[in-house]
């Protein structure tokens, strides 16, 4: 699934206000998710509380994992956004 060549490589984007969808690379579609995640979390960082108290969060993102999602997955998932300062961390795995 990962490496055949029916793989799709390519990402469909509809610019804002756009009528019509795009195709781009997977490339660019990634470093504009990243571009957008680090604005949010830079505009809305929680360094400490009003009494000094270390915070080091944003409230400002959270995730919500699905159902489809291994142990693994989810693990990789909460270090990866705890690294990141998000806080609002689930997923369904226990469902």
């Amino acid at each position: 699934m990962v490496a055949g060549a029916h793989r799709v490589n390519h990402v469909l984007y509809r610019r804002p206000c756009g009528t019509e969808w795009e195709q781009i690379p997977l490339e660019r579609a990634m470093d504009m998710v990243a571009e957008r995640v680090k604005k949010t979390r830079d505009a809305y960082w929680e360094d400490k509380d009003e009494k000094g108290n270390p915070l080091r969060r944003t409230m400002a993102i959270a995730h919500l994992g699905g159902a489809t999602l291994d142990n693994e997955e989810n693990y990789l998932i909460k270090k990866l956004f705890t690294g990141l300062g998000i806080v609002q961390i689930e997923n369904q795995a226990r469902i």
